[in-house]
Order: C-alpha cells, then structure tokens, then sequence
C-alpha cells in the first residue's frame, strides 16, 4: 500500500540553498530571495515616485498653460482694473463681485453680514446670497486673502485667478491617478493627462471663464471619481478602505458646495453605481457607503446654505432615499435563476422609480419649491414634450451651448486619436462586459466578486465596470446639451488611456485573437508611448502658435459706460438691464440690481422678463410701470440686443418676446395662427426719438456706439425741461427732437 510522506528538503551542493518551490510552498525564503524581494520593492518604489512626479509636472504645465493663454488673450497684466474686472463676463463678474465686496468690507465679518442680509443684487429685496448661490469659494478665497500676509505681495484678481489655475493642475493630476489606477501603469495617466491638455477646446474653459463654478467643481469631480475608482478595486486590503473612503466623502462634498449643478451629476454617478450594485457587479457594502457619502455630502451643503429648498427637493436626494427604501422592500435581489432574477430587477427599478416620483412630488409640495421648474421645461421642450413658447425654455433653447453636440466636436478630438481609440475600447469593453454579465447572471449569484482571472473576468472588475458605466452616462448627456460636454471629454480621456495601457485587456485581446497574451505583453507599454509621440507632434505647432499670439483686452464702450456709471449716478442707484451686462455693472460700479445672470430663482425670472420687455413691442407707459415696481432708476439699452443679428429668426431676443407676449415675430417667415400684430413699436428704438409719450418717462443721460442708459423719471423726479445729471458726451435731443451727435470714443493702438 502506497503512502506519501514528508520528502526532506533538497539542497544544492556548496551553498545548502533550498529549492524556489519550497519558497512557493511556504518555506522561509533565504538571503537570495530576500534580495529579489527589496529589489521588486524598491522598484515598485521607484515606479510609484516617478509616476507621482510625472502627474504632478502634468498638472503644473496644465495650470501654467491656462495661466499664459489667459495673459496672452487679455493682456492682463497691463489691463486698467476696470477692464480686468469686465473681463470677467456674465455671470463670472456676478461671482467674482463677491470676493471683491468682502474684501473691500470693513472687517470679514461684517463682510459675510453682508453676503447674508444682500439688498444690493437684487432690488427692494434681501436675500441670503449664501443660500442662494454657491459662493462659498469666493468666502474660502477672501478668508485666505485677508489671513495670510499676501496684501503687499500679490493682488487680489491674481491671487484668485491663479487659485482656479492651479484647480485645473489638481484637475489633471486626478486624471492622471484615475488612468494610473485602472490600467496599473503611469504611463496612462501620462497619455490622459496630455490628451486632455492638448484637446483644451473640448475639454475646458477655464482660461476665458475664470470664475465660472464648473472651474471650481469639476477637479473636485475628477478627485472623487479617482477615489471611487480606487475604492472599487478587488485587491485593496481592509486597512485601506477607511482612508480612500474618506478621500471619497470629502470629495464629494467640496464638489458639491462648489457647483449648483451638483445634484445632477451626482444623481449620474448614484444610477451607475446603484445599477452595478443591483447586478451583483460591484460589492454593495461598498456601493452603499458611496451612495451614503453623496446623501451626507448633500444634506450638508444643505446647511451650509441655510436649508438650500433645491437641494431638499432635489431628485438626488429623492433617488438616494428611495434606493434606501427599496433594498428595505425587496433585499434579495440575486435569489434563483436568470429569469427570476430579471423579474426581480424589474420589479425593483420600478419601485425604486415610483418611490423616487413620490418622495420627490411630495418634497417640492411641501417646501413650496418652484426655482428649479425652468430646467424642467427646458427638458421637456428639449425633447418636445412641453409647451416651446416659454420664454425661459426657449432662452436655453436658442443658445448653442444647450444644443446637440455638434459634429465637429469628434473632428477635433479625432486628430490626437483620443476619440477613434475612445470610441474602440468603448466598443470592446461594452461588447466585453456585456458578454460577462450576461454569463454571471446565468450562474450562482452572490454579493462578492470573485478574482478576475480568465478573459471573461477582466470585464467583470468593479472598478472598470463603474468607469465604463461613467463615461457611457457622461457621453449620452454631452451628446444631448453640448455645455455638458466637459463632465464627459475629461473621463474620455482617462478611459481611452486606460484602455490601451491594461494588462487584462492586452491579454483579452491576445486570447480572442489566438495567440499566446506573451506576445502582446509589451503592447501596453509600445502601444500608448507611441499615441503620446503621434498628440505631441501633431499638437505642437498648434500650442506653439497659441502660446505666441499676444492680444488685448479692448472693449472702450464698456469702460466709458461703467466710469460714467461710478462717476455721474449715487451708490445707491438701481440699474436694470440685461442680465450679462447687469453682473458687470455690479463688479465695476457696486450699483444695484434689478436682475442678473443667477437664474436659479423663480421671482428673478420673473424679474428679468419684466426688464426685458424693453426690448419688445410695448407701450412706453406699460414698459415705465414695470421697471417702477422693481425700484429702477435707470435702463441700459444695448444695440446689439435690439438690433440682434446672431441668431436666426425665432431665436432672437425680441422674437422670444414677442411670442411670449402673443405677437407675431419681425421678418418674412411663419407665425402661429392665434399670434396677433402689434399695436406699438419696438421700445428699444422707438425711445430714441424722444417723443413726447417717451420723454415724460425717460431721459437720455448717457449714450455711445454700444449703450444708452435712461433715466426712469418716478412722480418726484423733475420734468424734462428742468435739469438733471447728464453726462456731456450722451446725445441730448434739441429743441426739434432731433439728436446731435456723440464725440467718439478714442481709438486704440493695435498691440
């Protein structure tokens, strides 16, 4: 009868060394391989150093390159102050004009009184600007301004511009780590860190856009989807979790004190994860304490901005809580075979739908909430589902940037390759995963994943599959409305580097050719140093001729109306006029407001249409009695509003006016039968004439090639033959009514 015994040791002649399958199975390893051992160490090491230096050198060229396009465009440096500050266009000015105001405030604290009790944005009104708008980036920033000793060694417009730079190299360094972390190789991270440099019209705008909260938001967005990213992986050891974890959390939380449009994204992000977890594709103790890391995130922003009713009556947080309630109704969801289990997530996203309908209704019923409808409208008359008449859902409509992704988008991005190798390794890896779904849900379910071993499990990594998830749902949404487009072109970038970088797929690919995955080993490196050769050389005479064309920031028009705003009107004066030209007036001048660009309030559009009808087909009287009821003092008229020729017919200002208050529109073309013909002219033009119906309302005081600004007479003003603050270079009507005309603004040298 046979018996297996212990076998003693083998040792080679001379040196008693044991035997390398004896170390595999457990024996004390001896000096040599000690030595191998510190040497796969040190070069683990190594890798890990170079690789964090590379990704740093990244994010600083990134941030550098911004910081010189932007001098290069406006010559900033040399710019008077108040041409840096209208350099800061629409909505940026409105946000910028706070960091400004708690600087110039007498203490910090009385600064934030200020931004809390505001009766300046917005006219006969206080609000809390905390809660209603995120400005918590100008708070963190005037802090920092005011705190450090930097006031004798950098202004304050550098100091905040170079913070959202220098936000745009943490930006790439995250690109750079999510790559690094899904592909196991830095040189991916490289490749996504330059394609997304070097694909800057798609992939940001932040050197024209400055304060915009996207620029604030979105590293933030890119540093928790390298968390989760991370946090997602099969081998990362226990003792590791709680800090990823936590960089997860706080992530998502800065991300969403930064941007109003947090909800949006992060209700995305939640169907992603939430429909891996409910496909058994990603462990659900993980799945949740994301999930519960976005509902924390959210209800503290929501203190932070005073019980923010938007965020309350968000969906995200409808979502989130109906997810919570759904697992509590239905927990087994990966019971019986594959049909039973389809019926089973069938059934559950229809609970977790309806539940998510019911919670929501329910909130904005009960906190009255209203701000948010126009974003809701322009969906539903995006897809033709609602009434296209609505003048705020037209207004979005009509703008390209809330439009379809053009076509010429792909052209760009195809010639660094990023997109035709994005739109590969999409292919693959959705046919891949598809494929390994399919197969787990036909086998045994279970919570936990099991170690991606062969071809079919390379599809089946938690940490792929959400990236893979991620950037199809960021895609569909670019494609629908092309502002979008940044939450999508960053992450192409980091999967189409993955892509061509990963051992799994490398090998996945040499399986499903027929060949031994040996032979393609040295593909992930050959491959992707090849694509970073192939964006450098055909990018570099382009950033090189950007980095040599020098302009100026000239716009005389616009300094000459807000010097003669500061210098001829009180502090106290109130100005309506089109939101972009209204932010400009509140960071220039300090005047206030009847409306502005912030459009996340129901009352404020309300507002804005009621300035706009100066620029539709009104009676001077009804035009006088609506900027009355709002406090104004004076309207600024701009030409290129009332003489609009950018867009078509139907998407101009006054045709949105028009059809909002039942009028045919200007020009040869349809009409709706039940519109009507107008029975007064065109009050921006028909004011210039001074008639008498219009001179017992307003007085010209100001005028030049781009503005004129009207004095609103109120019953206590003086009558237009007494005399009134009137700047000497505005065209004055004489005693015929005709106007005489205006001394021209100096012209500039060319730079």
């Amino acid at each position: 009868m046979s018996q297996l015994r212990y076998r003693k040791p083998h040792r080679e002649q001379g040196n008693g060394r044991r035997h390398n399958d004896d170390v595999r199975h457990g024996a004390p390893p001896t000096g040599t391989d000690k030595r191998d051992g510190a040497m796969v160490s040190k070069k683990r090491t190594l890798g890990l150093v170079l690789g964090c230096l590379v990704g740093i050198a990244s994010g600083l060229c990134h941030a550098k390159y911004l910081d010189t396009l932007h001098e290069n465009e406006l010559w900033f440096s040399n710019i008077q102050e108040v041409e840096r500050e209208i350099s800061f266009r629409t909505e940026c000015g409105l946000y910028y004009s706070y960091y400004k105001q708690l600087l110039q405030a007498p203490s910090f604290l009385q600064g934030i009184r200020e931004l809390v009790y505001d009766n300046r944005t917005e006219s006969l009104r206080t609000i809390n600007l905390l809660q209603r708008m995120n400005i918590y980036q100008e708070v963190i920033m005037g802090l920092l301004y005011c705190a450090l000793p930097l006031q004798g060694w950098i202004e304050p417009v550098y100091f905040y511009i170079h913070a959202v730079f220098q936000l745009q190299g943490l930006y790439v360094v995250a690109l750079h780590v999510t790559a690094w972390l899904l592909s196991g190789t830095w040189l991916a991270g490289l490749l996504a860190a330059t394609w997304f440099t070097v694909n800057r019209l798609d992939t940001t705008r932040a050197e024209f856009t400055v304060s915009l909260r996207e620029n604030w938001a979105l590293p933030f967005l890119a540093c928790q989807v390298a968390a989760v990213t991370c946090y997602l992986r099969p081998n990362l050891k226990l003792r590791q979790e709680r800090p990823v974890l936590a960089a997860v959390w706080l992530s998502t939380f800065v991300f969403s004190l930064a941007w109003q449009f947090n909800q949006f994204v992060l209700l995305i992000q939640a169907l992603a994860l939430y429909g891996l977890r409910c496909l058994q594709l990603a462990p659900a103790r993980k799945v949740d304490w994301v999930l519960a890391g976005q509902t924390v995130s959210m209800l503290l922003v929501c203190l932070l901005q005073f019980l923010n009713p938007m965020i309350l009556g968000s969906l995200t947080l409808s979502f989130l809580l109906a997810t919570f309630l759904a697992r509590r109704l239905q927990p087994d969801l990966e019971m019986g075979g594959f049909w039973r289990r389809i019926s089973c997530l069938a059934l559950h996203l229809l609970i977790v739908t309806s539940l998510t309908l019911a919670i929501n209704f329910g909130a904005k019923v009960l906190l009255q909430l209203q701000s948010d409808e126009h974003i809701f409208k322009f969906l539903k008359a995006k897809f033709g589902l609602g009434n296209t008449r609505d003048f705020d859902a037209k207004l979005y409509l009509c703008e390209d940037a809330f439009g379809w992704l053009p076509p010429d988008t792909f052209v760009r991005l195809s010639r660094t390759a990023v997109f035709p190798v994005y739109t590969l390794a999409l292919a693959v890896c959705g046919i891949g995963a598809s494929v390994a779904v399919f197969r787990k849900l036909r086998g045994p379910g279970g919570d936990e994943m099991r170690t991606a071993t062969g071809a079919r499990d390379v599809f089946l990594r938690p940490d792929l599959l959400y990236n893979l998830a991620h950037t199809l749902l960021f895609f569909l949404l670019a494609l629908s409305t092309m502002r979008m487009k940044y939450l999508w072109t960053s992450h192409m970038c980091v999967f189409a580097a993955f892509a061509v970088s990963d051992t799994g797929l490398w090998a996945a690919t040499a399986q499903a050719l027929g060949k031994a995955p040996e032979k393609l080993s040295k593909a992930r490196y050959v491959v992707p140093a090849l694509l970073l050769l192939y964006t450098l050389v055909q990018a570099a005479p382009r950033v090189r001729r950007e980095m040599g064309e020098l302009r100026e920031f000239y716009d005389p028009d616009t300094v000459d109306l807000m010097n003669w705003i500061k210098q001829a009107t009180p502090p106290d004066a109130v100005f309506a006029g089109t939101m972009q030209l209204m932010a400009g007036v509140k960071l220039c001048t300090g005047r206030v407001l009847t409306n502005h660009p912030h459009y996340e309030d129901k009352t404020l559009r309300e507002r804005t249409l009621q300035v706009y009808q100066v620029y539709a087909r009104r009676s001077p009287a009804e035009v006088h009695a609506m900027l009355l009821s709002l406090g104004a003092h004076y309207v600024v008229l701009e030409d290129s509003v009332c003489y609009e020729r950018r867009h078509g017919r139907g998407c101009r200002l006054r045709d949105l006016l028009d059809v909002a208050n039942g009028q045919v529109m200007e020009g040869e073309g349809p009409n709706d039968a039940d519109l009507t013909a107008p029975t007064h002219g065109r009050f921006c033009h028909e004011i210039k004439a001074q008639s008498p119906a219009f001179a017992r309302q307003f007085r010209a005081v100001f005028s030049n090639n781009t503005f004129h600004v009207y004095r609103i007479l109120h019953p206590a003003t003086p009558g237009p033959d007494q005399p009134d603050s009137v700047d000497p270079r505005a065209k004055q009507p004489d005693e015929s009514g005709a106007r005489t005309d205006r001394v021209e603004s100096p012209t500039r040298t060319p730079g």
